[in-house]
């Protein structure tokens, strides 16, 4: 298929270990991931000892906090009194409700804006250190679903943040017997689609298994982080409200403590690995899930906080891990990372990426996306990102894919294919005609597709994608293939 470019009378034709541990010792199940790749690249090293200040400034203050999940779309306010009610009943008289609540409970729930919006109780707990009667409005705390609010949003909260004048009465149905029938639940999470290929009942499972936090708080360095979605950590980190986790080794703590006792002994300031790449005080290293096990399972245990993926299993070996590091004078600390398979049939050249929360707009993410291109093209393969993508992350891409295309449309004179522009950016078919569609840049015409836009309105929509962020230098990154046979190779004596 071919499509042109037409402004004004003018035509063309043709136009995304073994172990991760807390205390050492403990050896919690492996965590794996979804998809990832391998290089040989080499660079210089970081290794710096420790100073005894070092090691404080690693573990204290003073904090910078993260918001948690500030990127994520907040619906429209509702004044609580007069809000509909969702079941299509009349709320329960006030006088009327019963504490505790119960869970599934529907009510209007006070959050961080300091509005209300409609909310599902999932779960409840008593309150830690709560002496008073168990039916008191502060004996319980409550863990809450926003309505149609991604899964990040979900917190705990306090009695005092529900209106208990919109609580709605359970609407039960009746079977053929009279009896009460149980009523199959629909969610209402936004982030659905992010599990597009799950059936209706590995939704429901995945949803019960992870739609409780376990985890409120982790400490990165001087980093406090809120966390957004549940992570399989061992059981004994099960109501460890706050995790410390050390920046080099991404080793994880209970206690502030046991972090500096760690610090006191760990030697190592820069991720394990090769540096494939070092501009400025930004570095890449690329890192083999089958060589470095302990440290990818406590990556994928930090990355699961912030991730709602589906694409994180039990085996690290089939990953390459790439982790973006800031660089200083005491050493290099992560600020994110991508994972790639080392042989994916599909053809993707990403499975998972993360900014974390601490490091975010500040172009970190647009880098990882640019990145794993810059690889594609080195590999001489078309490269697209596993499926399905997150809500953020399909906006990263869009923006990505964009600035990549409508340069190359606005300086090309004539025709060109679409699977030219796939050569040229190592961007699959698929994805431009996604991107460029999205744009509402084409049109069929006279039995083929044509780009019929101004070079006017490409500026406009060139302009709206963003600046491309942090960019990447192709020159500085050594960097060679992952190879099979090599691998193999690694494993005879």
């Amino acid at each position: 298929m071919t499509a042109s470019r037409r402004g004004g009378s003018e035509k063309g034709a043709d136009s995304e270990k073994g172990t991760g541990s807390g205390p050492e010792g403990a050896t919690p199940p492996p965590l794996v991931q979804s998809v990832s790749g391998k290089g040989v690249g080499k660079g210089k090293r970081v290794r710096l000892a420790p100073s005894e200040g070092d090691l404080q400034a690693a573990a204290s203050g003073p904090l910078q906090s993260a918001p948690s999940g500030s990127d994520a779309p907040v619906p429209m306010a509702v004044d609580s009194s007069a809000a509909p009610s969702t079941s299509g009943r009349g709320p329960i008289p006030l006088a009327d409700v019963k504490l505790p609540l119960e869970n599934n409970t529907k009510v209007m729930c006070k959050w961080k804006d300091g509005n209300y919006y409609g909310a599902r109780i999932l779960e409840r707990r008593p309150t830690p250190g709560w002496e008073g009667a168990p039916d008191a409005p502060g004996a319980w705390e409550y863990y809450v679903h926003y309505h149609k609010m991604n899964r990040r949003m979900d917190d705990w909260v306090a009695t005092a943040d529900f209106d208990l004048a919109t609580v709605e009465p359970e609407v039960v149905e009746l079977g053929p017997d009279g009896k009460p029938r149980k009523k199959s639940r629909v969610e209402d999470h936004s982030s659905d689609e992010e599990h597009g290929d799950f059936d209706p009942q590995q939704l429901r499972e995945h949803e019960e298994f992870t739609k409780v936090k376990n985890i409120d708080v982790i400490q990165l360095g001087p980093h406090e982080m809120h966390t957004w979605y549940f992570s399989p950590f061992p059981p004994e980190y099960n109501g460890c409200k706050k995790l410390f986790f050390c920046e080099y080794s991404l080793h994880f703590f209970k206690r502030r403590s046991q972090l500096l006792r760690h610090l006191s002994k760990c030697k190592v300031r820069h991720p394990p690995g090769e540096e494939i790449y070092r501009r400025d005080n930004v570095s890449m290293y690329e890192i083999d899930g089958r060589k470095e096990k302990a440290f990818c399972q406590n990556l994928c245990y930090l990355a699961k906080l912030f991730l709602d993926h589906k694409t994180l299993y039990y085996d690290v070996d089939l990953f390459l891990f790439y982790v973006l590091c800031e660089t200083d004078a005491r050493g290099a600390h992560v600020v994110g990372y991508f994972s790639k398979e080392k042989a994916s049939e599909e053809g993707y050249n990403l499975a998972c990426i993360l900014a974390l929360p601490a490091y975010q707009r500040k172009g970190y993410g647009k880098l990882l996306i640019s990145f794993s291109y810059e690889l594609s093209k080195l590999e001489g393969k078309v490269g697209t990102p596993e499926r399905p993508l997150s809500d953020l992350g399909l906006v990263s891409y869009r923006g990505y894919w964009t600035r990549q295309l409508l340069p190359l449309l606005m300086e090309r004179e004539g025709s060109v294919s679409i699977r030219e522009l796939s050569e040229q950016t190592r961007i699959k078919v698929d994805d431009i005609m996604h991107t460029l569609t999205h744009l509402n840049l084409i049109q069929y015409q006279k039995g083929q597709h044509v780009i019929c836009a101004p070079p006017d309105l490409l500026k406009r929509l060139l302009a709206e994608a963003g600046s491309p962020g942090l960019q990447v230098d192709p020159g500085r990154i050594v960097w060679s293939p992952y190879s099979a046979e090599r691998e193999l190779a690694s494993y005879r004596p």
